[in-house]
């Protein structure tokens, strides 16, 4: 008997602002197809007094795609769920991690944790709006609300609002003292509290998040999680993605190598510079595709010095993959 396809959300990358834009999720579908890609975290506010198109579009190809939200109000969250499902999204997260003292004192982000009741009342209007999932990111804990008590209460009190997936950052949040960037660091991982959640909550599907780095580590996660979410190693060395429609979703397919990954992503990059986007908007996110290859240094010293220039287009590109050697571009994971 075949086995049945493992789920977009068996791996994923998380969605990180200022880098999981548009281009970049053009890019890593260049490297795999089945892998769940998130957008940047978008506010309800954004969304609803912005410009729609512009926080809102995506190409075809980036499908399975999920739209990361950011805001409290239930009924705010509940509208920009509706438009999830009208743009064509595949899944709405409402986002309950982030730390930074901008989400906190709009009363969104990893605070929410504080107000489980808060994160049920919008899951619920969420859900009422929008056939999608609607699945919530979080952290295991914040500030002194560590206890694995109150994890497990948020846990039961958002899933009894409907929520049946979690994705959990194996940290807890320091919401005053730690920046955005320390508290991505500082707070030790602790993956036995995520396991001891899905342990608890076999019903739900349970993603582990943070400090995941390779494949290998994933599938060892994977032994007890549903999901692995990984974060800034698949941006700075998206290369390990190659191999996750193979090695994870376990399809009888050949990794792209480095070249023809490249060679994938041209004719977006070159669209996207006729319409008036600078060269260095769309490379920047390939600057990792090298780490650690002879011709690394070249590849991103040229895309980085060039890039920016007015006028600059492919030819920069050519330039920089002609410092790279052959059995470099050609290797395949």
């Amino acid at each position: 008997m075949t086995a049945a396809p493992r789920p977009p959300h068996t791996l994923s990358v998380a969605p990180m602002m200022d880098w999981t834009d548009r281009h970049c999720r053009m890019f890593h579908r260049t490297l795999t197809r089945r892998t769940l890609l998130y957008t940047e975290m978008v506010t309800t506010g954004a969304i609803l007094h912005g410009d729609q198109g512009r926080h809102l579009d995506f190409s075809a190809p980036e499908h399975p795609l999920a739209l990361q939200l950011g805001g409290s109000d239930a009924a705010a969250l509940a509208e920009c769920a509706r438009l999830a499902e009208d743009w064509g999204y595949d899944e709405v997260n409402l986002n309950c991690g982030c730390p930074s003292d901008r989400v906190s004192s709009g009363s969104f982000g990893a605070c929410l944790m504080g107000t489980p009741d808060v994160v049920a009342r919008a899951v619920e209007a969420m859900r009422a709006a929008t056939r999608l999932p609607v699945t919530v990111k979080h952290r295991i804990g914040i500030d002194d609300l560590d206890s694995y008590e109150h994890l497990t209460g948020f846990v039961r009190t958002v899933a009894a609002a409907g929520c049946e997936q979690f994705i959990v950052h194996a940290r807890k949040a320091w919401l005053s003292g730690l920046s955005p960037k320390e508290n991505r660091e500082i707070p030790p991982l602790r993956y036995e509290v995520v396991q001891q959640l899905k342990a608890d909550f076999p019903q739900l599907t349970v993603v582990l998040n943070g400090g995941v780095k390779s494949l290998t580590e994933a599938q060892q996660a994977l032994a007890w999680a549903d999901g692995v979410m990984i974060g800034r190693a698949a941006y700075q060395e998206p290369y390990l993605l190659a191999a996750a429609d193979r090695d994870v979703f376990g399809e009888d397919a050949q990794a792209v190598s480095r070249r023809e990954a490249i060679e994938a992503y041209l004719p977006y990059v070159a669209a996207q510079v006729e319409a008036g986007q600078p060269l260095n908007r769309m490379m920047k996110h390939t600057l990792g595709l090298f780490a650690g290859q002879p011709g690394a240094r070249h590849w991103k010293r040229t895309l980085s010095e060039q890039g920016h220039k007015p006028g600059a287009g492919l030819d920069v590109v050519r330039a920089a993959l002609a410092g790279v050697p052959d059995d470099v571009l050609d290797a395949r994971a």
